[in-house]
């Protein structure tokens, strides 16, 4: 089933969530090589973006085996958002996402990120700033509102759309929920029934039920995955694949699993660098191993591990030992 976010036609309706620490390019990169349509970059600051920080550069930075990917910027200046959007756009990317949903202090703390819901006037300048900046599609991700008392969400989505957003995602909490309690997927559909352009559902997708179970409930036209991926590059094509036959794609057998996190290792040190690659990796790395035999030990091991060759070994000796028991 392709999908249209604007002139951008995408090959399927299910697209991997931007999360900061996490969707860096070797994990986008990876998820894309496994099926996944559609990958959004990790929040950046559009200050920083302006300032073309070391760290948002390469946190912005993509290739062509990405295509078509998203860069998600966070924001409370129109016009530093609107700049922000145009070196992006400049720097190819295919679609600017708008980020009105991230729950951390620091960031709402900034009037940035989930705090936007809370001034639908001064959101909808930042809407209209970026809108009018670039020539291609703008989205936005926000919650279902601040709090229970003020889950204004369609309102606001309402307002996006008439401001020339092309596509917006919902993740079913408010900002107050942080990540507690449930996403509510069924209010997600009082957004798609106020407007006319696609609704994502996000939240608490973590199988392939979850996912049919989300798009039943809130009428949206495609999910979002985020957590549900945290060491499985693999889930999103297998949710797709459901999603389409009613049929479940098995995980890679162990030994491909084993190369693949070899690979993503390799892929982080050079995205990194040594030092910043190593701990960056760590938590992918335990996040593989949950399920396997002897993954606690495992983790232990590998946070203590502060030199590449020995990391490497510990994740060839641990994937080689379960491969053993499966024999």
């Amino acid at each position: 089933m392709t999908f249209r976010i604007g002139p951008v036609e995408l090959a399927d309706r299910v697209i991997l969530a931007p999360m900061s620490g996490v969707t860096d390019m070797p994990f986008r990169q990876l998820v894309k090589r496994r099926g996944a349509a559609f990958v959004v970059s990790e929040m950046i600051a559009s200050q920083a973006m302006i300032r073309q920080t070391r760290e948002s550069l390469r946190m912005a930075s993509h290739t062509l085996e990405e295509y078509p990917m998203a860069v998600q910027l966070a924001g409370c200046e129109p016009d530093v958002m609107a700049e922000a959007a145009k070196l992006n756009r400049d720097r190819g990317a295919t679609i600017i996402d708008i980020n009105m949903g991230c729950p951390v202090k620091k960031v709402v703390n900034g009037h940035a990120g989930s705090a936007l819901m809370r001034d639908e006037s001064h959101a909808a300048k930042i809407l209209e700033a970026t809108v009018k900046a670039v020539d291609i599609p703008v989205t936005l991700k926000m919650r279902t509102g601040w709090n229970d008392e003020n889950r204004n969400a369609p309102r606001l989505a309402k307002i996006a759309e008439d401001c020339g957003i092309q596509m917006i995602t919902i993740h079913g909490r408010t900002r107050c929920q942080l990540y507690n309690g449930k996403s509510d997927w069924p209010f997600i559909r009082n957004v798609k029934e106020a407007i006319s352009i696609p609704v994502i559902g996000n939240g608490d997708v973590v199988t392939v039920e979850d996912a049919q179970r989300l798009l039943e409930k809130s009428k949206a036209d495609g999910v979002m995955i985020g957590r549900g991926a945290y060491g499985r590059p693999w889930f999103l094509n297998q949710v797709s694949y459901f999603l389409k036959t009613g049929e479940k794609l098995s995980d890679p057998p162990l030994e491909e699993q084993k190369y693949l996190v070899l690979g993503h290792f390799e892929d982080m040190l050079s995205h990194y660098g040594t030092y910043t690659g190593l701990l960056m990796a760590r938590k992918h790395l335990g996040w593989y191993s949950k399920g396997l035999t002897g993954s606690a030990e495992y983790r232990v091991s590998i946070n203590q591990a502060t030199v590449v060759e020995d990391v490497k070994i510990l994740i060839e000796n641990f994937y080689n030992r379960n491969l053993e028991r499966n024999i």
